[in-house]
């Protein structure tokens, strides 16, 4: 049965996977699942990884593409912006040093309680709300951008209502960047090595990757999409896309994230970004 206990941990501090399978998860079962994987997480991922985030930066992606150079959401002084799966919002932090009034958002409650505390360290104070993708607690038409890095979509399975959510809360003329991982990292081992670059599965196998529990309860899940399921459900949920941005590994990046490395970086695409427009 599905259970609220914390998750036993490995010898790396992230949760401790009894099983690891392909199966179908609905919607549900993957926001209980990945709440409770992100806060038995949360310490070990921002050991690894806070020092590359930073306490107030906007990193889109592994590659090493960050928002002072992108200008994805363009000027953002003065405009309200809504971060979906913020994290430990450091991506807020830097959005609200820009002069932005930021709401960010997350699943979890134990990335959110290092987001407080960073806050108060920068002294920079987004609103922080602990919520689900699926079920923005925000009025139609209140926002003036949305975005999105790495936090929220690959986790949720009705991600055409999850866009569509994004769009009743953006105003007309609004825009919506979100960077996700590339779908053709599907059908190769999760592996930084460019000798692992062997196929392994099908691209166009939509199964939900998911990790289980000793009692077969699934406590993480992560959805794929291909590059043409991205598309559709973005149209479908009424944006127009005006760019899709494979990022390659700017030069000079040395850190190693999960399957993301430079020498990979070099030969395959590890990060698309999708920037919609919702129509004036």
């Amino acid at each position: 049965m599905p259970t609220d206990a914390p998750l036993p941990l490995a010898s790396d501090g992230y949760p401790l996977a009894g099983g690891v399978e392909r199966r179908d998860v609905d919607d549900a079962e993957s926001v209980r699942a990945n709440r409770g994987w992100w806060d038995a997480a949360a310490p070990a991922y921002l050991a690894e990884h806070g020092a590359d985030l930073g306490d107030a930066d906007f990193l889109w992606c592994p590659e090493g593409l960050r928002e002072a150079d992108a200008h994805l959401l363009g000027d953002v002084a003065g405009r309200r912006v809504l971060e979906l799966g913020c994290g430990s919002a450091p991506c807020a932090r830097w959005l609200t040093a820009a002069g932005a009034e930021v709401l960010a958002l997350d699943l979890s409650a134990g990335m959110l309680a290092r987001a407080r505390e960073l806050a108060d360290t920068t002294g920079l104070h987004p609103t922080l709300l602990q919520a689900d993708v699926g079920a923005l607690p925000l009025a139609t038409d209140s926002v003036d951008l949305a975005c999105s890095a790495f936090g929220g979509l690959p986790f949720v399975a009705d991600v055409r209502g999850a866009l569509g959510e994004v769009a009743r809360v953006l105003r007309p003329g609004g825009r919506f960047v979100a960077s996700v991982n590339h779908p053709l990292r599907w059908p190769f081992p999760d592996s930084p090595d460019p000798a692992d670059l062997t196929v392994v599965g099908s691209y166009f196998d939509r199964t939900p990757y998911v990790e289980t529990d000793g009692a077969d309860t699934v406590v993480y899940v992560e959805h794929h999409r291909t590059v043409g399921d991205w598309v559709r459900d973005v149209v479908g949920a009424g944006f127009v896309l005006t760019d899709l941005v494979e990022p390659e590994w700017t030069p000079g990046r040395t850190q190693t994230w999960g399957q993301w490395s430079p020498a990979r970086g070099a030969l395959v695409p590890g990060t698309l970004v999708l920037v919609c427009d919702l129509p004036a």
